[in-house]
């Protein structure tokens, strides 16, 4: 760990519900301390259910896409956090001295599955977990 500004990427297969929203967490909780990332193995796009779920939170993510974690070759991070089985099976190896962390959550449904209502739901619960599990984080690095 570095020790200025602490730099994580966080995983997932899609980088589109789960590290986004751990992103936007850890950057809310972490502040200036932490350089915050996240990709997917699979990168696909942004659910609007994980932008409404952290709009209710006070934090923005309507303005992040989706990133490939090839897009982080060569990068050095004192963290990589998969936050899914799969990107923890497939995590590539980073450089340096990076700590893996693995911590899964819950994988809210596909669209269409289930009410609107139903898969905000788990969206919020998922959410949720995320921020007890991220607090419980800075406090262990910082």
């Amino acid at each position: 760990m570095t020790e200025s500004t602490i730099r994580v990427l966080i995983l997932c297969t899609g980088n589109s519900a789960r590290s986004q929203m751990a992103e936007g967490l850890l950057r809310y909780l972490g502040g200036a301390r932490f350089e915050v990332h996240s990709a997917g193995t699979r990168a696909s796009f942004v659910r609007p259910e994980a932008i409404q779920v952290m709009a209710e939170v006070g934090i923005d993510l309507s303005g992040h896409r989706s990133k490939n974690v090839s897009e982080f070759d060569g990068q050095e991070f004192d963290y990589v956090i998969t936050v899914c089985d799969h990107a923890n099976e497939v995590c590539p190896v980073f450089a340096g001295r990076t700590q893996r962390i693995h911590q899964s959550f819950a994988d809210p449904p596909a669209p269409g599955v289930g009410t609107d209502e139903e898969r905000l739901a788990v969206f919020r619960r998922v959410r949720d977990e995320l921020r007890v599990w991220l607090r419980d984080f800075v406090a262990r690095t910082g």
